[in-house]
């Protein structure tokens, strides 16, 4: 039976490498995964996912792969119908809207493919982003990919970081690795502190 999951985790936890390695799993075996993004997501160019650790693959934007199974002659729709694709798996969830999330759990109960959506759980203010929130309230399988703070403890959040210093206002998307964010546990991001 297929199962829409969602697989979250702070910056820094392999969420990327995964998704990757999943595609990988599903390639080897012959099957046919589709990999996506949300368009939101540019910090590594377009239709690609890139981990840190250097592995990267082509993919698709989510919002172009839903309007083309809208169409019942498509490509995507007709392999979604005779089940030539084995998965769908999407990186970077958290940049969905609810809307996206509930067609993506349409492809789970109408044509029965397994989606996987791998994203951070909260902002750097320690809340739900859309995505995120509708893949909680929905999701079949609600999987944490765990990372830990510097102290060694189980890091839950994605603080924002400048200069040095935690940043604590600002828009809520705003793209960057490790120059800009820091994974932390709830004691040290409470204090601020992003170091011993």
């Amino acid at each position: 039976m297929a199962k829409l999951y969602f697989r979250y985790g702070a910056m820094g936890s392999s969420k990327t490498a995964n998704v990757l390695m999943v595609r990988y799993n599903y390639i080897e075996k012959e099957q046919i995964p589709v990999l996506l993004k949300p368009r939101t997501d540019s910090r590594d160019g377009e239709r690609v996912i890139r981990s840190r650790i250097g592995l990267e693959e082509p993919c698709l934007y989510v919002d172009e792969f839903l309007e083309a199974i809208d169409k019942p002659g498509s490509t995507a729709y007709t392999n979604l119908k005779n089940k030539n694709y084995a998965a769908v798996i999407v990186d970077e969830a958290q940049f969905l809207t609810a809307s996206e999330v509930d067609r993506l759990s349409d492809i789970v109960d109408d044509f029965e493919i397994p989606v996987l959506c791998y994203g951070l759980r909260t902002d750097f203010t320690g809340h739900l982003f859309e995505g995120s929130k509708r893949l909680m309230e929905i999701a079949d399988v609600i999987e944490e990919v765990p990372t830990v703070c510097w102290c060694g403890r189980r890091a839950h959040y994605n603080t924002r970081i400048k200069n040095g210093q935690v940043v604590r206002t600002g828009e809520q998307i705003m793209l960057g690795g490790n120059e800009a964010y820091v994974s932390l546990c709830r004691k040290h991001f409470k204090e601020g502190r992003i170091r011993k």
